[in-house]
Parts: C-alpha cells; sequence; structure tokens
C-alpha cells in the first residue's frame, strides 16, 4: 500500500510539474481565466492533503494486518482444539460438507499467507 502512495506522490509531482511547463509555454497571458498559479496552487494543497490522509491511515493499515493475523491465529488454535477435543472424546462427526471443506482451506491459506 506504501509503494501506492509513494506513486501517486510521485504521479502529482510529475502532474504539477507538466502543468506549471505548458502554462508558462502556453498561456502566458491567460487573460479571464482562472489564474492557472491559483490551480496550481490547489493541486498543491490536494497533494498536502493526500499526503496527511496517507500519514494518518498508515498506522491503521498495519494494525489491520496485525489483527488478521491475531485472528487467523486464534481461530486455528480453536480449530486445532476441536480436533484434539474430538480424538479424546472419540466422537464420529460427519464428514465435512463441500462448502466447509472450501471454508476450511480458505482459512488454512489465510493463515499460511499471514
Amino acid at each position: 500500500m506504501g509503494l501506492l502512495f509513494q506513486k501517486a506522490d510521485s504521479d502529482l509531482d510529475y502532474i504539477q510539474y507538466r502543468l506549471e511547463y505548458e502554462i508558462k509555454r502556453n498561456h502566458p497571458d491567460s487573460a479571464g481565466q482562472k489564474n492557472p498559479v491559483s490551480v496550481l496552487k490547489e493541486l498543491s494543497a490536494m497533494k498536502s492533503r493526500y499526503q496527511s490522509l496517507y500519514a494518518r491511515f498508515k498506522p491503521v493499515v498495519v494494525e489491520q494486518k496485525e489483527t488478521k493475523s491475531r485472528i487467523y491465529a486464534t481461530l486455528n488454535k480453536t480449530m486445532t482444539m476441536i480436533e484434539e477435543l474430538q480424538k479424546q472424546t472419540d466422537l464420529e462427526l460427519s464428514p465435512l460438507t463441500e462448502e466447509e471443506k472450501t471454508v476450511t482451506e480458505q482459512l488454512k491459506s489465510h493463515i499460511t499467507d499471514s
């Protein structure tokens, strides 16, 4: 996610540079229109707000990943405990349905991805 923000930041820098260049080259006197300099300042302000948002949400992304990892770890432990209880009590459960098998495999893959 950080790379996406860095790329967007770089793209905004490039757009600002190109706009400044094009305005200076093609529209030295743009009377009656919105001042191109103010448009560029607005772009700069948007970039600043974007950077601020990124700084605020970066810790949220980190916390989200950590929380996801803890949830998967807890679910994995719970599944292991259930399996052990089944073995200790000699309970015979009906086989998993295809949907249950799919969900179990998805959960295991998420656990190993984290």
